[in-house]
């Protein structure tokens, strides 16, 4: 990896560039680099700034390229359709493949690597060779305007049929991200936002509006009643307060009676005094506790401020003495560990001293090294003969295999060609089954009913026949009827009367059926030899034409005699009276013409006459039985002769197995034979060893008094260190001892304090309702009379208020400050989407302005596209409703037969051809008005007829190499012949397979100068 990364910054420090001089524009592809993914083990692809032909055969490994631009520009797997894991790409057998992706950029060119691991489906990202992020990854993507998930830009071979099935919606969104403004797609989705939270409000402000409405109402039903109990409360009141005077009025009236009555008015005027004079001090008295508590508090917190110093002081000075002890545990430690080391070095000298005096004493038991070399002579002649013997074995296992290699490739040649003459068999029964079903209907009864006759059965004469030359068919159809020809042949009557009930009778089929004679006519000689009939323009008999069957063959000369019909040239045609006087032959053959001669009853003269040759029909496809009957013959002989090469090589596999295991035996000897003889010098060279490694202990001895000595010096240090720090913290314990005795007492007094303060307001709150109370009273009547009048006044006006509660006020109280609340909210809630239609119509005329040009240019092209190619094709914005922004959307019509009406583009409609043609134009249309930095089609020319596919070429050609224009990849594994090229296009051939050169062997100079040597050498 780290060689991978120097060659990355390498490739960085070149890649230096001005933009103005460069062909690329900004995000083009300027180099693909593949490790162990898909189908590559290791490949690097250069595109070209302008049209890019990426050209192989199916499986070479063209959409891995495509899947490595797509995964390396941060693309999920499952936009490809391939597979839902990133691992699964990396190539079969490895944990790790790479992906490497440069892209332009002014000054330097980004580059970004994906290394994806199989364990865990994860991958690592670097940028210019340092780590980095997904998140950084896509950051950097984008705002190159990439966008490897939009059908627009990107098209992989297993998304082509989901263009078409893309709605209107998504359309526009991918059109709008391909080529529209960076704002253009942002106010879309603002808009869409925007009238979401419209109607959100909309609906919140109805049913909030409803719900204060429902409210109100309510509320109103409520006023009346908490008006009618608050004028029934002041009433009831009234009369309680009236019924309290009423005591007091009989008392006055009645006070030299009743002393008591006036005493007790006389104390009450007292009391009602003495309240209003105790009213002032309580107020005086409440104010003094409040600052009393003010000064407390103060007092109190600059007391706990610095009782808090004091303790974080006391904290650092005990963590300073926990350091301390830590220290000291150290110095033990360390102490502890040199003598545990002192104590194992003295366990291993003892423990060396007692190896080394076990080897010396084995030393000094062993004799004098014994003569082992005549043993060990003996051994290796052994080995030299069974390494021989194993050579000769493996010579006879190599030929014998070659020889089975080339019994199995004469065997695989045998089946071969019995499978070809078997189809020959199968293309006649298959004639037969045309021409006459019912006679293809008995012959499947025939073959499943072998059993139920006696004696061999023949298929149909055209199946049985096997003409020698297939120019020589013509002669025996002409001479064999129809009828014979589809009949069966049976060697016995009875036989054949049973094959004819059945077909006939039971499967009522129209078969013809033929019994051959008892006596043979097959042997029978012609009337002369053939050679006599030579200087006429024979050839052959009939009979000498073709192959059959026994049983086929005596039906045939006897009953069509073709062992005595002869068949001549144009030479016997050119001739044919004199053949006809001079052979005497009743039936002649020419080369297209058959003749039949008659003797005259009447004049003894012969009478011939002559039909021109029909074509053959039925022996066209002849079998060669000889060569098939030769063939079955020698696979037999083959299968016999490998089980015998089985054989050999067995009886050799356990010679092999036998020798190879004396062998290891005899190396195992061997091996016994040198360690003996090895074995002093080893234990000398041991023991020396073993003494040096005994001085070494000794020289790393370990004072441990000295080292003992060292850490007590330390240790008490840091006790000194101690015990400072011990002084300082009683210190700052005493000072915080009378602190914290302060703070209580200030705690005190604080809740003192604060209890004198609420005893006070409780009491004061207590007179101010006596005050009032005393006040109220004071208003009442003063007389018997008048008290009266008004007491019975006022019940009469309470009992007037009936079914009334306190409910209903509580209830009229909650519902008003839930209406208040609510209208509150409310119109805030307006006000926000006041806001929100305000936005949505500024957003509005923006967006669609900018959409209406972009579709506009889009259909300009596309319709210009559409004509070149006497089709029609229109592209408009298609809205249901003005408002609702997510269901804009670009809608694409096509006509293609002037018959017909323009019809939207559909996943149904359109004939799979018609779909790409059109998904093809539109992309080309986007092309032109490009604003991404490359766009990737793959195999979209699969469902084109040859006539579409040239001129959407030839418009791709002209499209994409224009000057300044973004970067094309078509991916075809064809193309039609004499094409328009152009010098800005890139042809990228693909091959893979086991004999391609790797790619840091390929040297383009090297290959031309060889071609150059070789030219010369030709000359």
């Amino acid at each position: 990896m780290a060689d991978a990364r120097e060659k990355r910054r390498a490739v960085l420090k070149v890649g230096k560039h001005n933009v103005s001089q460069s062909p690329f524009v900004v995000g083009s592809i300027v180099r693909i680099s593949m490790e162990n993914f898909l189908t590559y083990s290791v490949c690097e692809v250069r595109p070209g700034p302008n049209l890019n032909v990426v050209l192989g055969a199916n499986g070479t490994g063209k959409s891995s390229i495509v899947c490595a631009i797509c995964l390396g520009l941060a693309g999920k797997p499952s936009f490809l359709g391939r597979a839902d894991k990133v691992g699964l790409f990396v190539k079969q057998g490895c944990m790790k493949g790479t992906v490497e992706i440069e892209l332009f950029k002014s000054p330097e060119n980004i580059i970004i690597t994906r290394e994806i691991h199989v364990v865990n489906n994860t991958s690592v990202w670097f940028i210019n060779g340092r780590p980095a992020t997904l998140k950084t990854v896509e950051e950097q993507i984008a705002d190159l305007n990439i966008q490897v998930d939009n059908l627009c830009q990107f098209l992989p071979q297993d998304k082509v049929g989901e263009f078409t099935k893309l709605s209107k919606t998504e359309l526009l969104e991918a059109t709008e991200k391909s080529i529209g403004s960076p704002e253009m797609y942002q106010f879309h989705c603002e808009l869409k936002n925007f009238r979401e939270k419209e109607r959100e409000l909309e609906n919140l402000c109805k049913e909030k509006t409803t719900s204060l409405e429902k409210m109100k109402q309510r509320v109103e039903r409520y006023k009346q009643d908490v008006e009618r109990y608050h004028e029934c409360k002041r009433h009831v009141d009234l009369i309680e307060m009236l019924e309290r005077k009423r005591p007091w009025v009989e008392y006055e009236n009645f006070r030299e009676q009743h002393e008591e009555v006036k005493q007790y008015r006389n104390q009450v005027k007292k009391e009602l005094k003495s309240l209003k004079e105790m009213q002032a001090p309580w107020t005086k008295r409440i104010q003094e506790a409040e600052e009393n508590l003010r000064n407390l508090d103060m007092k109190t917190r600059d007391n706990t401020a610095e009782i808090r110093s004091i303790s974080q002081k006391c904290k650092e000075k005990q963590d300073a003495l926990e350091m301390k002890d830590k220290q000291i545990e150290e110095i033990n430690q360390a102490f502890r560990m040199k003598k545990d080391e002192e104590t194992n070095r003295q366990k291993k000298i003892h423990q060396t001293q007692v190896i080394i005096e076990e080897w010396q004493n084995e030393l000094d038991t062993m004799a004098v090294c014994e003569n082992l070399q005549p043993q060990i002579d003996a051994v290796n002649t052994e080995l030299k003969k069974l390494q021989e013997e194993r050579a000769n074995i493996d010579n006879d296992i190599s030929d014998l295999r070659a020889d089975k290699k080339n019994q199995e490739r004469e065997e695989k040649r045998i089946i071969d060609r019995l499978g070809q003459l078997n189809n020959i068999m199968h293309m006649k029964e298959e004639n037969l089954k045309m021409r006459f079903r019912d006679t293809h209907s008995a012959l499947m009864w025939l073959r499943n009913n072998k059993d139920k006759f006696k004696k061999k059965t023949c298929e149909p004469m055209m199946l049985e026949i096997n003409v020698k030359d297939s120019s020589h068919a013509k002669y025996i159809e002409n001479h064999i009827s129809e009828n014979d020809m589809r009949a069966f042949v049976f060697e016995c009557q009875e036989d054949m009367e049973t094959f004819l009930l059945e077909v006939h009778d039971h499967q009522k089929l129209r078969v013809n059926a033929v019994c051959a004679p008892a006596e043979s006519y097959a042997g029978n000689l012609p009337s002369r030899p053939i050679e006599e009939l030579h200087r006429y323009g024979f050839y052959s008999y009939l009979r000498e034409l073709f192959d059959a069957p026994p049983p086929v063959m005596n039906y045939l000369c006897y009953q069509y005699r073709v062992h005595d019909v002869p068949v001549g040239t144009q030479k016997t045609r050119d001739m044919i009276e004199k053949v006809i006087q001079e052979t005497g032959l009743k039936q002649i053959y020419t080369a297209e013409e058959k003749y039949a001669i008659k003797v005259s009853s009447y004049t003894k003269q012969n009478l011939s006459s002559n039909v021109c040759l029909k074509e053959a029909r039925y022996l066209t496809s002849s079998v060669d039985t000889d060569e098939r009957r030769q063939l079955e013959n020698r696979g037999q002989d083959i299968r016999n002769t490998l089980k015998s090469l089985d054989v050999r090589l067995t009886v050799l596999f356990d010679r092999q197995k036998l020798l190879e295991h004396k062998d290891n035996k005899l190396r195992h000897e061997k091996k016994a034979l040198l360690e003996r003889g090895n074995r002093r010098r080893q234990l000398e060279s041991k023991i020396s060893m073993k003494h040096d490694s005994l001085r070494q202990l000794e020289q790393d001895a370990i004072d441990l008094e000295k080292e003992f000595q060292l850490a007590n010096v330390k240790i008490k240090e840091i006790n000194k260190q101690k015990s400072e720090l011990v002084t300082e913290l009683m210190h700052l314990m005493k000072k915080i001892i009378p602190l914290n005795i302060i703070k209580v007492s200030l705690t005190l007094q604080t809740t003192r304090a604060t209890a004198e303060k609420n005893r006070l307001q409780s009491e004061y709150k207590t007179a101010t309702v006596q005050l009032r109370a005393a006040q109220a009273f004071q208003t009442l009547p003063n007389t018997l009379e008048e008290i009266d009048a008004f007491l019975n006044e006022e019940k009469t006006r309470a009992s007037c208020f009936t079914g009334l509660s306190a409910s209903v006020v509580e209830e009229y109280n909650k519902q008003t400050q839930e209406i208040q609340q609510l209208t509150e909210y409310l119109e805030g809630k307006k006000n926000e989407l006041n806001n929100y239609k305000q936005n949505i119509s500024q957003v509005k005329e923006k967006w669609l302005s900018l959409l209406k040009v972009m579709i506009e240019q889009v259909n300009g092209k596309f319709s210009k596209f559409f004509s070149s190619m006497q089709c029609v094709g229109e592209v408009d914005l298609h809205m249901e409703n003005e408002g609702e922004y997510e269901k804009y959307g670009i809608r694409i019509r096509v006509k293609f037969h002037s018959s017909t009406e323009l019809y939207e583009l559909t996943p149904y409609h359109q004939s799979g051809g018609e779909k790409t043609v059109s998904t093809m134009l539109y992309l080309m249309a986007l092309q032109e008005l490009n604003r991404c930095p490359f766009r990737v089609v793959d195999e979209i020319n699969q469902g084109m007829d040859p006539l579409n596919e040239r001129r959407v070429f030839e418009m791709v050609v002209d499209t994409a190499c224009k000057k300044r224009t973004s970067q094309y990849f078509l991916i075809t594994p064809k193309l039609l012949q004499n094409l328009p090229y152009n010098d800005k296009m890139t042809v990228l051939f693909v091959y893979n397979g086991p004999f391609m050169l790797e790619t840091y062997k390929w040297n383009m100079k090297r290959f031309r100068k060889r071609q150059r040597r070789l030219s010369r050498m030709s000359e």
